[in-house]
């Protein structure tokens, strides 16, 4: 499908105009970073971790999917999200002032490992998610857009970064819902071991059946827990076709089960 360009920005370029959920649009550069079925899935299992959330906190939000998502979701909560990238966080802006949510969300443009920025925050937080880079930075490609490169590639860091900065913030009942590459699960292990945290869940999301997951969605809390609880959410068929799954992921963002 053609992707329709509804502004040519001066500075960010050809830019398109998306629906995020039934009410919630947000604008993409047409050849930058998009929104993808990773942020969909991440802020699906983010509510449901914790769908009483009253503070919640995004890091390396990006354009805003996910935030947007789960202010949509959670009309009651507090949010506050960080981005470091510049072209990102100009659309982040531009997205949470027409989204209508922007008294109950405060974006800043910072790193994620600045402590003292996130300190500003202030408290402890219900709800904290990220979709952090999955990629080492050899991965790079000299010729791959910037800020495509930053949302790829872990030049700040990746799920140990995530972690690190989440765990200083979350209460004690409070759930960290991270997204990363399927094969990171001894990192993430690893991680959350090192920040006083126990992954109590494992989401595998599969693009395709009988493929291998494409990427894995863990919970992380402070409380203690026997074992990690593991699922799957498969996206299409084996003939391409989309899935009960899929069709969760859909209805999670307001729209019809099967579109016409």
């Amino acid at each position: 499908m053609a992707r329709n360009v509804v502004l040519e920005d001066p500075v960010l370029g050809p830019l398109t105009d998306d629906r995020l959920t039934a009410d919630v649009r947000v604008y993409q550069r047409k050849k930058g970073h998009r929104f993808s079925s990773d942020d969909i899935a991440t802020a699906y299992i983010a509510y449901g971790a914790r769908p009483d959330a009253q503070r919640v906190l995004d890091l390396g939000c990006g354009l805003g999917s996910v935030l947007l998502c789960l202010a949509w979701k959670l009309p009651r909560a507090a949010l506050w999200g960080v981005e470091a990238q510049a072209v990102s966080f100009e659309l982040l802006t531009r997205n949470v002032a027409r989204s209508g949510y922007g008294q109950r969300i405060v974006v800043r443009h910072g790193d994620l490992r600045d402590r003292e920025l996130l300190a500003s925050f202030g408290g402890a937080f219900d709800l904290i998610s990220g979709t952090p880079p999955y990629f080492p930075p050899e991965a790079a490609l000299d010729a791959e857009d910037e800020q495509r490169a930053y949302a790829r590639i872990e030049y700040r860091g990746g799920v140990e970064a995530y972690i690190a900065a989440a765990a200083p913030l979350l209460a004690h009942d409070g759930a960290l819902v991270v997204c990363g590459d399927a094969r990171a699960l001894q990192r993430t292990t690893s991680a959350c071991e090192h920040e006083g945290l126990a992954l109590h869940s494992r989401c595998d999301v599969i693009a395709r059946a009988g493929s291998l997951p494409l990427f894995s969605i863990w919970t992380a809390r402070k409380v203690p827990v026997a074992s990690c609880h593991v699922t799957t959410l498969t996206l299409r068929g084996p003939d391409g076709e989309p899935t009960r799954d899929a069709a969760l992921l859909r209805e999670f963002s307001g729209f019809e089960r099967n579109p016409s």
